[in-house]
Parts: structure tokens; sequence; C-alpha cells
């Protein structure tokens, strides 16, 4: 048995066992200089109220195996509690300006601290160099009232008029949005720690009344990180956030450390964790339980990738528990910087419509490239397409225009995408539906390769029948092996159906497979 250290703060720290197991092993004690402090089944455990800049001696007892270990906590200049600035935590009075105000009073290495309370606020805007610090029996509960959300203007155009100055983001575009819950803009070296809650309470603010009907200014995130690097959450819950719980924007070194995203099944477009034109993001130990998307991994639409021709690139998704979303883990639609070295591992993916979901179309770019994505022991149960990638996603306006829908191929050019190599390895699917997998690429752009090894696909006694893939032309299916289209190479390897009533395997324009 052994662990290693994810995560240190002034006040807290992140472990991980270094196991094959997914999310959880058996059960464990903690001793912190030989007082148990906490007991605990899952591969990732946190630890709060220590103090800065104290050496502890951490024990680990798991059965009868036994580690020991040894770590500091960072230094910390100054704690500022909030509500010596005027915060009252009392659920009624509007504390945004006595939240803002301790934030903005926060020197280099000091800690903002929120004690037991629940704060009625307005956005909240971060600065540099500091910790937050939100106590377990601490509420943000969100102001209903959406005059008081300031805007971020999509587009500002530089004095030279020579380049723009984006601040506001909706799905893949430069437009106007609400400030999020929580916002950083050119921040850096920021912890946000504990295990409050942030809690959007847009139940109570009409947010998901008419989703589709914001034209001019869109929905607010729960955290929106804009051009922000060294920045890291442990602990925290977002809630009932308007839009997107998490979406990191052309940002990086960005970490979220054994957190719980969690929105209503129902409501509209809460995806988890949607970061874009990313790198080097860490996802480690959360808990999802959302109404769209759990991670969806984005680089902007056309506009913006050839712009920037930024990709996501660089992520590791480990421990992580997906609950009764859309896609657990989705790339795409819009990504037309690309997206590549993606490494997801030890997740369990529980009752979401798809495991891995891959949404491209013609239209994104040459730019718009994924690559190099790997997914290996993972464990679904009750999500109805385990795999799923589609190059004829019918998303935007022209979306189920002839160009996007045309099962003919078209000419290879500027607009085309690229989806290069995938491998599957060590997964475990139990209740399939629809299909085990479905492969669509384009006839005039085949994806390049995919590997599928050690995978068993055990399907439901009475299978429910859908469509595994937003495309036109796609009917209903259900009891379906793995069906590949326009595909160069596709190797298999001890993979297993039971019961399956189907083919186990539907081929159709594939170059090479080797069984």
């Amino acid at each position: 048995m052994d662990f290693k250290q994810i995560f240190i703060s002034s006040t807290s720290v992140s472990f991980e066992f270094v196991n094959n197991d997914i999310v959880k092993t058996k059960e464990y004690d903690v001793f912190l200089n030989d007082e148990l402090v906490y007991h605990g089944d899952t591969n990732i455990f946190s630890l709060y109220h220590l103090n800065p800049s104290e050496e502890y001696e951490i024990k680990v007892i798991q059965g009868n195996e036994k580690c020991d270990k040894k770590f500091k906590t960072l230094y910390e200049y100054v704690y500022l509690n909030v509500k010596r600035f005027g915060a009252k935590g009392d659920g009624t009075t509007l504390d945004t300006n006595a939240i803002e105000a301790a934030i903005l009073s926060c020197p280099k290495d000091g800690r903002v601290y929120f004690p037991k309370g629940t704060y009625l606020s307005g956005p909240i805007f971060l600065k540099s160099d500091i910790e937050i610090e939100l106590d377990e029996e601490a509420k943000i509960l969100y102001d209903p009232d959406r005059t008081h959300y300031p805007v971020l203007p999509g587009v500002s155009f530089t004095s030279d008029e020579k380049d723009e100055y984006n601040l506001g983001s909706w799905e893949g575009n430069p437009l106007n949005c609400y400030a999020a819950l929580v916002t950083g803009i050119n921040i850096e070296n920021v912890k946000i720690i504990g295990k409050g809650v942030i809690d959007g309470n847009s139940q109570n603010a009409g947010w998901w009344v008419n989703p589709k009907g914001y034209k001019d200014v869109f929905r607010p995130r729960g955290l929106f990180l804009n051009n922000c690097k060294n920045v890291e959450i442990q602990g925290v819950t977002f809630t009932n956030t308007p839009s997107w719980n998490l979406h990191p924007y052309f940002s990086e070194n960005l970490k979220f450390i054994d957190m719980k995203l969690i929105n209503p099944k129902n409501s509209p477009n809460t995806d988890g964790c949607d970061p874009e034109s990313c790198k080097n993001v860490d996802i480690l130990g959360v808990y999802f339980s959302v109404g769209d998307d759990c991670i969806a991994i984005k680089s902007g639409k056309i506009y913006m990738g050839r712009k920037h021709k930024k990709p996501s690139e660089n992520f590791n998704i480990r421990n992580c528990s997906m609950n009764f979303g859309h896609g657990s883990i989705v790339l795409g639609s819009e990504m037309s910087g690309g997206i590549k070295n993606i490494i997801v591992s030890q997740c369990l993916f529980n009752e979401t419509d798809r495991g891995l979901r891959i949404k491209t179309r013609r239209g994104r770019g040459k730019d718009a490239i994924i690559d190099g994505i790997k997914f290996e022991n993972i464990k679904m149960d009750n999500v109805l397409t385990p795999l799923v990638i589609n190059m004829f996603y019918f998303c935007d306006p022209d979306g189920h225009t002839e160009y996007v829908y045309s099962k003919e191929k078209l000419p290879v050019d500027d607009r085309t995408p690229y989806l290069g190599k995938f491998t599957f390895k060590d997964i475990d699917c139990e209740n399939v539906n629809i299909a085990a997998g479905t492969f669509y690429g384009l006839p005039e752009a085949p994806i390049k390769e995919i590997n599928i090894e050690n995978v068993s696909f055990k399907y439901a006694s009475n299978p429910v029948a859908g469509r595994p893939a937003m495309m036109d032309g796609l009917g209903e299916m259900k009891g379906r092996g793995l069906i590949f289209s326009n595909v160069d190479k596709v190797n298999i390897k001890n993979v297993d159906f039971v019961n399956l009533q189907d083919k186990e395997y539907e081929l159709e324009n594939v170059n090479e497979i080797n069984k």
C-alpha cells in the first residue's frame, strides 16, 4: 500500500492512493501526528484545519498494511475573516461588498476565510497570490436578482485596433456573458479550499427558465477562469449553477481536487467541468452529478480555433465518479483549436447516456485535431452507449445542412477536422443498452486508429432503444455491438460481449481490422 501527495495549501492537504482500484479502495484510517483524524474508503482523501508552515507526520493503516510520510504546509502571511469586513453570513444581508473588500485587501500569501454561515452574494472576483477557504458549514448563496450581475463583454478592441481583448465566452465564441459566481481574469497562484458550498441558487433566480432565450447576454457560469495560471481548487462543492459549473478558459496549470459538482438532472447546460483551450489540467477525485455533460473538453468554434490555434492538452482525469450526465467524458463539439494528450483512468461512469463522447463535424477546421486519447481502467454501469465517436454532429444553425450530414466523400479543405489515435483498455461495461460503441468517421477523413483491449460489454436484460449519436440519418437502435464506419485501422484484443443478440462487429469502409 502506498499513497502520494497531490495538493498542499497553508491549511490543507490531499493524498491519493497508488493502486488500480476505481474511485474506492479498502477502508483505512489516517493518523496525523499519531492522532486518528480520518476514516474512509476513497482513493483520494483530504485533511483540513492544519496550521501554516508546520511539519506533520501522516500514517495510513489499511488492514495489515501501514505507510508513513511527512509533509509541510505552505507559508501564510496573514489570515482575514470576511466577518471582520462586515459580512453577516445570515442568508438575508447582501454580503458582496464585504466579501470583495476582504479579497481586495488580502496581500500575497494571505488567506480569506469564510466561517460558518450563509453569505448572500453577487458575483465575486478573484485576485492573484491568495488563498480562499470556506469552512465546512459555510455557504455562499447567490443573489437571485440578475440585475446585480455585471456583464463581461465578449470582444473589446485594443487602442491600436490591431487585436481583441476577449472577456465573455459562450459555447466557443466570444460573446457577452454575465459574470460567473466566481470569476478570475488574468490571475495566477490562487487556491480555493475547504468543504463549504458555492450555491448558484438558480432554481430561485429563473436562470433555467427559457434557457435558449438568452441572446444579448448569456447565463453565468459557476467558476470562470479567463487566462489564468496556477489555480487549484480543493474540496469545495458547486451546486445549482446557472450553466456550466467550472469553465477554465485559455488557462494553464490547473487542479480540481476532491470536489463535488452537483446540479439537478433536468437543469439545462449545467455541465460539470468544461476546460476550453487549456493546458496541464488535473481533475482528480471529483464527484459529478449534473444536468448535462460531466466533463466536456473544448477549444472553441472555428473563429477562435483559427485565430488562436490553442488546443486543450495534457489532461489527467483520475478517480472521478460521473453520474447521470449526458456524457461522462466529452471532447467537443467546440474543438476547432484541437484536443490532444488526454488520459482518463480509474473512473466510474454511472447512468450517463454515453461514456466517451467525441463530437465534431465538417466545418470545425483543419486545426480541429483530436489525437492521443487514452481511456483505461474504467467501470461503466447503465451507460446507454459506452463509446461514441461522431464526425457528423448536428449542432449550430447550419448543423442540419447537407454539408454536415452528407455521407458522400467530400473534398478535404480548411474546414475538415481530423481524428487520430484512440485507446480503450481494461474497461468493464455493465447494463449496456443501445450499442457497445459507434465510431462514425468522415468518408474523406476517416478516424485513423481505434484500439480496444481487455473490454467487456454486458447487456441489460431488456435494453432500451435510442440514438447513440446526434447525427442526421441515424435511427434508433438497441442491443448492438461495435459499429465502425470510415476508420483506417481497428485493433481488437480480448473483447467480450455478454447477452448480445446482434452482431459483435459491423464494419463499413474500414481499411484494416486486427482481431
